[in-house]
């Protein structure tokens, strides 16, 4: 079969940092390690850091030893509470959801109500909200409501959104008539730069793979992106790969998350070339 990869694709550099960081603590051996949640949104990375010793805690209530902040970061309260607790901390905070962290702290100083364009229940964005008071979180034209009447309003972004969705947003807001906003962009460069690559590729071929954990914001984004132009399947993995899924098809792309490593995508693009759909048909 003939397979297309999206010329930006995988593992970005705050990834990369958090798994380099997860990996030097475990080789150094000095007690008990553990990530505050899963360190990224992928679950075979999970695993293979579990297999090596990187325990996954919920509530910093249990943490031990040495705890690692995952790459969506925590907020203000949650570190503290580890500092309080003896451990040693290991910041593996993306450097963009730092900044937006700190975008947030400084626009709350300067007398602006923070809006954040992003996923209410998503752990980058419950980080970022808790640095600053009365954080208000929108992420589709019906959550607008939740705004208040006047004032001052702050916009940043969550880092995985699409610049279009952001500007959509922003718009929206901006014509509900307040007298000043103030927007900071706070988009991931490397995401805004994978998704224009899938739409890319999505245009030149039949069907489309986004290869990624199904809780990582980013992969559903580029899935959803996709799945405008052309049929399109989110996937783990190979093993979740379907041969109707290719019927009748010639061409097909492969693009992957930022959370998602190079052996997941060269295990699929290697199976899917070797791939005849005429032979299961």
């Amino acid at each position: 079969m003939q397979v297309k990869l999206a010329r930006k694709l995988g593992f970005c550099g705050g990834v990369e940092r958090a798994i380099e960081s997860a990996q030097k603590a475990l080789q150094a051996g000095n007690g008990p390690i553990s990530s505050l949640g899963e360190i990224i949104h992928n679950r075979q990375v999970v695993e293979r850091l579990a297999a090596a010793g990187l325990n996954v805690i919920d509530d910093p209530a249990a943490a031990r030893g040495t705890v690692l902040i995952r790459s969506h970061g925590e907020g203000p309260e949650v570190l503290e509470r580890l500092r309080q607790a003896g451990v040693q901390i290991i910041d593996a905070t993306c450097v963009l959801v730092k900044r937006a962290q700190q975008i947030v702290a400084e626009l709350a100083r300067d007398g602006y109500r923070v809006v954040v364009i992003g996923q209410a229940r998503h752990p980058e964005v419950q980080a970022v909200c808790g640095y600053a008071p009365g954080v208000v979180c929108v992420d589709r034209p019906e959550d607008l409501d939740q705004l208040p009447p006047g004032g001052k309003i702050g916009i940043i972004c969550q880092t995985t959104h699409s610049p279009e969705h952001f500007g959509e947003m922003v718009g929206r807001i901006v014509a509900r008539g307040y007298g000043e906003v103030k927007v900071v962009n706070t988009l991931c460069n490397e995401v805004a730069q994978r998704q224009a690559a899938a739409v890319e590729l999505a245009r030149q071929v039949e069907v489309m793979f986004v290869l990624g954990g199904r809780q990582s914001a980013n992969t559903r984004e580029l899935a959803r992106l996709c799945g405008e132009h052309v049929p399109t399947h989110h996937l783990e993995g190979w093993e979740e790969f379907r041969p109707g899924m290719v019927a009748g098809k010639i061409a097909a792309g492969v693009t992957a998350g930022a959370s998602t490593p190079r052996w997941i995508i060269e295990e699929f693009v290697d199976k899917l070339r070797v791939f005849d759909p005429s032979l299961e048909e």
